[in-house]
């Protein structure tokens, strides 16, 4: 990938010219080099929770990107290069961030690590939860290729590490149907949240999921 330049004229008259060279974005939404990102990266929502979580967890972590203070950091984890990456709210931002992460980063993995709102007793406040499916209303994925499902699937590989890697250490991580929302303010004529979930056959709420399992599986 090629950092091109440009020149921004600052000041002009008469008698004085002053210019200033920048480096272009690499992208439009990300501005770190060719190489600054590893191929296993971790996103949560919150700037301030990627740069905690590479702060507290990584070794030697490089912020690498700050457009539009979405962070981005690359370090270590028990040396092993692992990057964590904000991506916003919602389906369009993570869309964004994890379109230009694979197509022109070499990303290969990107695990969203958030929250989600519980559907059922089965899932209490801190439980760690993986999503098996997304559902959504959304139009995510018919605007990005056509596709008009409801329900993307995750990768099943990713899905088996991460399972056996917690069971390994007496992690206690439920597998569950997640449902990406939209919006996350609803019209009480809709219905509550029992409806939600016997309408989506789903059993937690977000709003990023199903777009990145969609870019994940298509691009």
């Amino acid at each position: 990938m090629e950092i091109k330049k440009i020149v921004y004229l600052c000041n002009d008259n008469s008698t004085n010219k002053t210019y200033q060279t920048f480096d272009i974005m690499a992208t439009p939404h990300i501005s770190a080099p060719e190489g600054a990102f590893a191929k296993t990266l971790l996103m949560p929502g919150d700037p301030l929770r990627a740069k905690f979580i590479a702060e507290t967890f990584l070794t030697d972590p490089q912020l690498v990107t700050s457009v539009r203070n979405v962070l981005g950091y690359t370090g270590t984890y028990k040396g092993v290069p692992v990057s964590v990456m904000a991506s916003g709210m919602g389906m369009p931002s993570i869309g964004i961030y994890s379109h230009e992460l694979y197509s022109f980063y070499g990303v290969e993995n990107i695990i969203r690590i958030g929250s989600a709102g519980s559907y059922t007793e089965r899932l209490n406040v801190l439980d760690v939860c993986l999503a098996e499916s997304a559902y959504s209303d959304s139009t995510y994925a018919k605007c990005l290729n056509g596709c008009e499902d409801k329900v993307i699937m995750p990768s099943s590989s990713l899905n088996e590490a991460i399972m056996k890697k917690a069971t390994e250490i007496g992690v206690d991580c439920k597998l569950c149907k997640v449902h990406s929302s939209d919006a996350f303010y609803t019209s009480p004529e809709l219905g509550g949240w029992e409806v939600l979930s016997k309408r989506t056959a789903t059993e937690c709420v977000e709003m990023e999921s199903f777009g990145l399992f969609h870019n994940a599986n298509v691009l």
